[in-house]
């Protein structure tokens, strides 16, 4: 019988099972089953031993398609492969392939934990917007519009930065499955992240570093996370590198906080000299923490608090800006808006520059990496100069949350920094 699109639709069932070969003994037929349903099939022959293997179901597999097949299944006969066996073993592939969720586990377990100090992030992400979408879903199923459709979802509820955070630990994701040969590509790519973001340049004021500093005394939070606030003003430090230190880090006799290079941003090791005030701060923490390794532990899992916990009080802290209050919830008590524990980091840093501090001296203190050749060969460690930048801005902060200025005292002091 030849085989046309109408003499296959016309075959129809029997009581029993039976098979219609295309003539010229090319080895394709269809099968027709007693319930009508019809299925192409290949009989050929292997190391001498007759053989065959279903192409697909009719008319889902069209007549063209099971002639592509059909002729792929023949190339393979040519080079000495058998094409059954194979298509046996990519079905079998197929039904054990990962699942989002494999994916997900093996990316954070083997990239983003060894690797990323964000690795909690990545797995709060995942854990809340990417795997009750896709978790049961195979890596390879997921398209480029999948990931578009997800995004939509998070910026229609409110959430467009959310939405960016995303997007970059998904593509992570993905990146690693190809790095690791799980997957051939990327749904990701040609992906753009659905939010415009502006560049943060928040500075308090000196005013607002009064009512932040003050407000903090009478905000419902922990109190572990009030002192990790203030010594991100009084140190400049990053908010990850101050929840996460661990009291080891920290000689109160030489009065100096050591960042290991693993726990840095930029992977160097960081030494930070301790003010007096700082130094004040810290023995406050040391005491609430009492026999931990870390200098901020959390009270409610072992390990420290999280950067994510500190955001979340100072925001509910804010009285503008934060969420409304329940009736039975704290209410906010400091009077400012748009404020982020980094704001800290940048206001602190500007205050410096305002009392004549060399910026050199303040990059050091930030811990910012250079790339210039100067700085290649420059291995002064600056430690004098930090100590007494850092000095000098805690004597000027103390002064405006005491609303006592210290201004002489303060420029004596900077001005040793810049003139090394």
């Amino acid at each position: 019988m030849r085989f046309t699109d109408r003499s296959i639709t016309a075959l129809k069932a029997k009581a029993e099972r039976y098979e219609v070969w295309e003539p010229n003994r090319t080895g394709l037929g269809v099968r027709v089953s007693p319930a009508g349903r019809k299925s192409w099939i290949f009989m050929y022959r292997f190391d001498g031993r007759p053989r065959r293997m279903t192409l697909g179901s009719y008319p889902s597999t069209g007549l063209a398609s099971a002639r592509t097949k059909h002729a792929q299944a023949k190339e393979q006969l040519e080079k000495g492969i058998d094409p059954g066996t194979l298509h046996v073993e990519k079905r079998r592939a197929e039904r054990h392939a990962e699942t989002v969720q494999d994916l997900a586990g093996e990316y954070l377990e083997k990239w983003a934990k060894p690797r990323k100090r964000s690795a909690a992030e990545d797995e709060r992400i995942l854990n809340k917007d990417v795997l009750p979408e896709w978790g049961r879903k195979k890596a390879k199923e997921i398209k480029r519009r999948d990931v578009i459709l997800l995004l939509d979802k998070i910026v229609e509820r409110g959430s467009p930065i959310q939405a960016n955070r995303t997007l970059a630990a998904v593509r992570k994701m993905f990146n690693f499955a190809v790095s690791r040969d799980i997957l051939d590509t990327t749904p990701v790519a040609m992906v753009k992240a659905p939010a415009k973001e502006n560049q943060r340049d928040r500075v308090l004021t000196i005013e607002e570093m009064r009512i932040f500093w003050t407000g903090l005394d009478e905000a419902a939070m922990s109190e572990g996370v009030r002192l990790a606030l203030k010594l991100g003003l009084a140190t400049a430090q990053r908010k990850g590198e101050i929840v996460g230190g661990r009291q080891s880090e920290f000689d109160l006799e030489e009065k100096v906080w050591t960042i290991p290079a693993e726990r840095s941003k930029n992977a160097i090791a960081h030494r930070v000299p301790l003010s007096p005030l700082a130094v004040d701060l810290i023995k406050q923490a040391k005491k609430l923490a009492d026999e931990s390794d870390w200098l901020f532990p959390s009270p409610r899992r072992h390990g420290p608090i999280t950067p994510e916990s500190v955001n979340h009080a100072l925001r509910n802290a804010l009285t503008a800006g934060a969420p409304k209050a329940e009736a039975d919830e704290p209410k906010p008590v400091i009077a400012l808006e748009n404020v982020t524990p980094h704001d800290l980091r940048r206001s602190a840093a500007s205050g410096m520059a305002s009392l004549g501090i060399n910026r050199l001296v303040i990059g050091k203190i930030l811990n910012h990496a250079e790339s210039s050749v100067t700085a290649v060969y420059d291995r002064h460690g600056y430690d004098a100069e930090k100590r007494h930048a850092l000095e000098a801005w805690a004597v000027h902060l103390e002064s405006i949350v005491s609303c006592k200025p210290k201004a002489g005292n303060v420029v004596s002091l900077a001005k040793i920094g810049e003139a090394r």
